[in-house]
């Protein structure tokens, strides 16, 4: 309640309410100044509301009092449980833990205030779960109430955790949670094997490396506390197999380490081993952690191939032995109980194998044709032998046969040499070093010897020096060479093996003599050096090229001057009454080129042509041949050129171009007209000359000649 010192209780006093939650969570009597909440209060909502208060006039509507301020707290009460925020939860803890093991801390929270009462006090307790785990009361960690938790007997558990205020005491309010408790593996078994022995049947043909069987021993535990290892006891029949171990089942996979023979060994018996890879030291006082059981094995007779006594076979033979030699033998057995025959026959790849034959029964081997260590060095077959009872089991062996060589070839120098010595050198100088090669396949120790053959001893050139390791130096005998007076040499050298018999031949080594400097180096071996003593240089040589070339242009500019004065001389000047004629470079056209017309048939009209053909032109075929009539007697010549001029129109031979052709007859219509005298006037007085005066200067003077002089009759005689 409010109360002003000025408020007499005659209600001249009005109180007013203003601030936090005024008009919605508290009222005010206007004229008592009591103070209502109108509605519930949750203190974890809002704990206090801050409000302002003021006494007015009711008259005047003025303050009778500053306005004062004040704070309404909220009061808790419990009504509020624990709560888990992070449940359920989910914890493990290895299994054989010792009690009091540390699992998991839980913790709960009471929304009510801890300052005031119990409300907020909580208290923990194990509902469901014992009793197996304990938790603490106040702290909330849950720990192992039980020693020696087996995971292999149970591995999951869930625990109920009630969390309580007020201390725990009645009337308090409870939340729960739970907590899934997983016990994780350690390696606490050992492997065992589900029984002592194992039998296991192996066929005697396995491979090696063949899986022939599987065992399991057993280990409850999980993931890498489980993994085995096996391994095989030393003892009877233990090595000849090897145990591996599968990563996904954890078996023992038992595989052959060697070839098996039932003929040999029908059983073999070995134990094996099973251990973890991973132990723990806390559970050494257990026991080992290892376990061992028997594998027996029986080995299956199976039906085998023959087999032979050597893996492969090498054999040796001279080259050129006579056919049908035996050089060797292969030898197979079976070695089943029934002991079959065994045939032998070669296995054909190539050509190579008809070299040799092999007995089918005795397996000797002979051969077949003449060898040739030079051609092949070596032979590489392969016999196969297969047993009468089942022909179908072979088997099969490499033989190899070295051809051994015979000294049938001369040794010979390995390359050709160029070899050179120098004008200026001395008696005693090395020139070459020459080897030799023999075709032959040389034994070792084999030598070959060097020397000069007979007619070169004498000579004193050069000589032989055999340095006794298959190599040989040639050496000089003079002092100096003259390239002038001999540039080649020719040296033959006898080149000897060691073998039997003993192969000799002779090679011919060519030395050429050349120029060379004071230290023996070789300057020239061409044919500049013969001229080089005579004391013509390079450079002198190519200045005497150089004059000879100058002359022969020297000599052919004269000649083509020559020719062109030969020509000038032919031209006349314009006085010379020689320029009335043209001087061309070819001819024809006259009565002279017999070639182009046979002008006869113009002069005698009777001459009848055969098949003849034109000379001015090479036709591109052979022509027909034309049959002219005769001409007749006191025939006009104009109408035998037509003639001739329509046989040509006709001609399927004649050129489909056009052709000049040159006739006697030049016809009329001529500028200058005809100068033939068959239409001539018959006396110089019809002729009129003047017209050559019209024709240019190179008529000048025949129009001087006739236009000048009158004809008077009286002088002709």
């Amino acid at each position: 309640q409010l109360h002003s010192d000025l408020d007499k209780g005659v209600g001249t006093v009005k109180y007013t309410l203003s601030g936090d939650g005024a008009g919605t969570v508290f009222t005010i009597d206007e004229t008592t100044g009591d103070i209502h909440a109108i509605r519930s209060l949750d203190r974890e909502e809002k704990p206090f509301y801050t409000l302002r208060a003021q006494a007015v006039d009711v008259d005047t509507k003025k303050p009778l009092e500053p306005e004062s301020e004040f704070i309404i707290k909220v009061q808790d009460i419990n009504d509020n449980e624990p709560k888990f925020l992070d449940g359920p939860y989910i914890a493990s803890v290895p299994e054989m833990s010792p009690v009091g093991a540390y699992v998991l801390q839980v913790k709960a929270t009471d929304a009510d205030d801890p300052t005031y009462g119990n409300s907020a006090r909580v208290v923990y307790s194990i509902l469901q779960g014992q009793p197996y785990f304990s938790i603490d009361p106040k702290t909330g960690v849950i720990r192992t109430a039980l020693p020696n938790m087996d995971r292999e007997v149970k591995e999951q558990y869930q625990v109920l955790i009630q969390a309580k205020d007020m201390g725990g005491q009645l009337g308090g309010l409870a939340g729960t949670t739970t907590v899934n408790i997983t016990l994780t593996d350690v390696n606490d078994n050992p492997p065992r094997f589900p029984k002592s022995i194992f039998h296991l049947k192996v066929p005697e043909t396995s491979h090696i490396g063949t899986a022939i069987g599987r065992i399991r021993a057993v280990d409850p535990d999980f993931g890498k506390n489980a993994e085995i290892e096996y391994n095989i006891v030393p003892g009877d029949g233990g090595n000849l197999f090897d145990i591996t171990t599968d990563e996904y089942t954890q078996e023992g996979v038992i595989k052959l380490k060697k070839p098996l023979d039932f003929e040999t060994k029908k059983a073999y018996t070995f134990k094996v081993e099973a251990s973890n890879l991973h132990l723990d030291h806390r559970f050494h006082s257990v026991g080992p952690f290892k376990d061992t059981a028997t594998v027996k094995i029986n080995v299956l007779d199976m039906d085998e191939p023959p087999v032979f006594s050597k893996p492969m076979y090498t054999m040796e033979v001279y080259e050129d032995t006579p056919v049908g030699t035996i050089i060797g033998a292969v030898t197979a057995q079976d070695l089943d109980a029934g002991s079959s025959s065994v045939r032998y026959f070669m296995d054909w790849k190539n050509d190579v194998d008809s070299y040799f034959t092999i007995d089918a029964i005795e397996g000797t081997i002979a051969t077949n044709q003449l060898l040739d260590r030079e051609s092949t060095a070596q032979y590489n077959f392969s016999i196969i032998a297969s047993k009468v009872s089942n022909p179908l089991l072979t088997s099969k062996v490499n033989v190899i046969i070295n051809v051994l060589d015979v000294n049938e070839f001369p040794p010979e120098i390995s390359v050709p040499y160029e070899t050179s010595v120098c004008e200026n050198a001395k008696p005693g100088q090395v020139i070459q070093t020459i080897t030799a090669a023999d075709k032959d396949l040389s034994p070792a120790g084999q030598r070959f010897s060097f020397k000069l053959s007979s007619e070169a001893s004498n000579k004193p050139n050069f000589t032989v020096h055999d340095y006794r390791n298959n190599t040989a130096g040639i050496e000089t005998r003079r002092n100096g060479y003259s390239r002038r007076q001999q540039e080649l040499y020719f040296l033959p050298v006898v080149i000897e093996d060691s073998s039997y018999p003993v192969q000799s031949s002779t090679n011919t080594l060519t030395i050429r003599v050349c120029r060379c400097d004071s230290d023996g180096t070789i300057q020239s071996c061409n044919v500049e050096a013969i001229f080089l003593p005579v004391g013509l240089s390079t450079g002198a040589l190519i200045a005497i090229l150089l004059c000879i070339v100058i002359l022969l242009v020297i000599v052919v500019l004269y000649v083509a001057l020559r020719r062109q004065k030969k020509k000038d001389t032919l031209m006349t000047s314009k006085e010379d009454i020689r320029d009335n004629v043209i001087h061309y470079d070819d001819e024809g056209g006259g009565e002279e080129d017999t070639q182009a017309f046979d002008i006869g048939a113009l002069r005698n009209p009777k001459v009848i042509e055969d098949n003849k053909i034109r000379r001015d032109i090479k036709p591109d075929t052979l022509r027909f041949t034309r049959h002219r009539p005769p001409a007749e007697d006191n025939t006009d010549i104009r109408d035998f050129i037509n003639q001739r001029l329509q046989e040509n129109d006709v001609d399927p031979s004649a050129p489909p171009y056009d052709s000049l052709a040159t006739y006697a007859y030049e016809g009329n219509g001529s500028v200058a007209e005809s100068l033939s005298s068959i239409d001539s006037l018959t006396t110089e007085a019809d002729q009129d000359y003047d017209y050559l005066s019209d024709w240019g200067p190179r008529f000048k003077i025949l129009a001087d000649m006739f236009g000048e002089e009158s004809y008077n009759p009286d002088k002709v005689t």
